[in-house]
């Protein structure tokens, strides 16, 4: 669902022994420090209460800081998530829909909103360390205001780059995504973060 989708961004390249030294919330608050831009592959899977994955997609990410980001899911579905200029679209296009919100409106539901920009990880969550699992090593972000959308966002980390992410919502919904092809500090050109709606699909704008 577009409104449960989230994205962190990628560190540069670090040594393996700096990675296998720095604690795992070190990692990550180095990576989203020096991370300007981003690219990426994924693969999203929706997994059941018993953990069964239920659904998958496939797509790619771009991400340049502060404040713009593109999802770009592929297969099964088309839709895009483009954040830029303080606004949110949400194309779906099968639906032949577009709406459109405001950056501050929708970051609640999207964690990606909130970690393209520059705001301080522990001011706004209490982060802790989760040990290793499917090569990883994970951290738990838990939204320290009551009104976001979701319970916790974990983040997975390989060596001190991007790897994967995890997100429930507070409709008890589990979302993972696996990251491959992570390219970050790459140009990205402009009108990648532009968004303008094809003709005869229906607009909707949420103030």
């Amino acid at each position: 669902m577009l409104l449960r989708i989230f994205l962190f961004a990628c560190s540069l390249f670090t040594t393996s022994v700096w990675a296998a030294e720095a604690t795992p919330i070190a990692q990550l608050e180095a990576f989203l420090k020096s991370t300007t831009t981003l690219t990426a592959d994924f693969k999203q899977v929706t997994l059941s209460e018993q953990g069964n994955p239920t659904e998958s997609s496939f797509g790619v990410f771009y991400l340049q800081r502060p404040g713009k980001f593109h999802w770009q899911y592929q297969k099964p579905f088309q839709q895009k998530v483009i954040a830029n200029g303080g606004k949110v679209w949400f194309y779906d296009a099968d639906l032949e829909q577009v709406t459109i919100k405001k950056l501050n409106k929708s970051v609640g539901s999207t964690p990606a909103l909130l970690l393209s920009g520059d705001i301080s990880l522990k001011d706004n969550f209490t982060l802790e360390e989760q040990g290793k699992e499917e090569g990883m090593v994970w951290v738990r972000l838990l939204p320290k205001q009551a009104e976001n959308g979701f319970k916790y966002v974990m983040i997975g980390l390989n060596q001190g780059g991007l790897a994967g992410m995890e997100m429930s919502d507070n409709f008890g919904q589990l979302t993972r995504i696996y990251f491959s092809n992570v390219k970050n500090n790459v140009p990205i050109p402009a009108n990648t973060f532009k968004f303008e709606a094809p003709s005869g699909v229906d607009v909707f704008t949420e103030e």
